[in-house]
């Protein structure tokens, strides 16, 4: 009998809870979906997209990463490994004032996510560049790897990216 991985039960239930947000509580707007299988590292990614649904302005992407290692050590029960799966954020949004925000939204996220994160800002912009608007990236990446142990924590988990959302968008 099939015994779906780690990986497949947390996607699950992320799925489950992200749609529900939208279709049933009308809080956000899913904007994009992947599901990919990595063929030449043998990793599995999984990302769903979306925003709050008056306040587009500041993209958020919740991400899954099962790699190789993670995958194999759960199908042949390798005892003492640290096997699961990678969890990370994205928020994305469009900012004139570049260097001034990055302080800001540092506190601002770490007064909500603690110190279980570490946060990587980038910006980007498109040559040739009329205006002073930049692509801004906040990636908020987990240290500890989550299981189906986690899966109780999912609803709190997105309650924290709603309000992270909602604290982007005021900045």
């Amino acid at each position: 009998m099939y015994d779906p991985t780690i990986f497949e039960n947390l996607k699950v239930a992320f799925e489950n809870h992200i749609y529900d947000l939208d279709t049933i509580e009308r809080k956000i707007t899913i904007l994009d979906r992947k599901d990919r299988m990595d063929f030449a590292v043998l990793s599995r990614d999984f990302a769903l997209q979306f925003a709050l649904v008056d306040q587009t302005d500041v993209r958020a992407a919740v991400m899954l990463k099962a790699s190789a290692n993670d995958l194999a050590g759960e199908i042949l029960e390798w005892e003492d490994k640290n096997i699961g799966c990678a969890l990370s954020l994205q928020f994305m949004m469009e900012t004139r004032e570049a260097m001034e925000q990055c302080s800001q939204i540092e506190q601002s996220l770490l007064s909500i996510w603690e110190n279980d994160v570490r946060i990587v800002q980038t910006f980007s912009f498109t040559l040739p560049q009329e205006t002073t608007v930049y692509q801004h990236t906040i990636d908020v990446m987990f240290k500890r790897k989550i299981n189906e142990e986690h899966i109780g924590d999912i609803r709190d988990f997105l309650d924290h990216v709603l309000v992270t959302l909602k604290l982007l968008n005021s900045i």
